[in-house]
């Protein structure tokens, strides 16, 4: 996270909902050697004290978890490079402006009995935003190929303790200049979901938090 406090004033509540719109991030897992690094779509409960995920078995982070081990998601959202021009005043240098949240807490396995259910839940989850498709569901799989698939991945849970969040969208720079550079911003495409970033940067969200 940016140790700037600057970009460290969201209310929980709005990273937690962020992070559990976006559904996917990346699960990291210390060892001996290097960590170990996972991508994984996850729901992230109501109040924010656990995501449930799966793992493939044949992943060596799902080989270590025999015992629940201390883990971080981190969930990445829009960023994009700013290029000191785009304020309009002297002396900037450049920079990247991102929204990203960390989950922290202890990583553990659930029984396999359970997996059935939270594919269920993850597939209903992101179907429910693809309407008016019809949604997936698993009864238009073979019993037989579905239970074959089951086998291949395994259920865990992230029992979150820690929430820290980054929202880097230029509270630290004149309201003018910080608005400057997201119309400059929504303009290009280095990095990702740009027009998402400057439309943060152009509201009343990006106002620096008053004492």
């Amino acid at each position: 996270m940016h140790p700037n406090p600057a970009f460290r004033t969201t209310e929980l509540e709005q990273s937690l909902a962020f992070a559990r719109s976006r559904g996917f991030g990346v699960l990291a897992l210390s060892t001996e050697g290097p960590p170990l690094i996972s991508h994984v779509p996850f729901l992230l409960s109501e109040d924010g004290s656990s995501a449930d995920l799966h793992l493939v078995r044949s992943n060596p982070m799902a080989r270590l978890l025999t015992t629940a081990k201390a883990a971080k998601l981190a969930v990445s959202g829009p960023d994009s490079y700013v290029s000191p021009d785009w304020y309009e005043i002297d002396d900037q240098v450049p920079t990247w402006n991102y929204v990203a949240v960390h989950l922290t807490g202890s990583l553990e396995q659930l029984p396999q009995s359970e997996m059935p259910a939270l594919l269920d839940r993850l597939s209903a989850h992101f179907e429910a935003q693809l309407l008016p498709k019809p949604a997936w569901t698993r009864d238009k799989m073979t019993p037989e190929t579905f239970d074959r698939m089951l086998r291949m991945i395994q259920p865990f849970r992230l029992r979150i303790d820690d929430v820290q969040s980054t929202w880097k969208l230029g509270q630290n720079k004149p309201v003018e200049a910080r608005h400057a550079a997201a119309t400059h911003m929504a303009a290009q495409s280095i990095g990702t979901q740009t027009r998402e970033l400057a439309a943060l940067m152009h509201s009343p969200f990006s106002e620096p938090k008053k004492d």
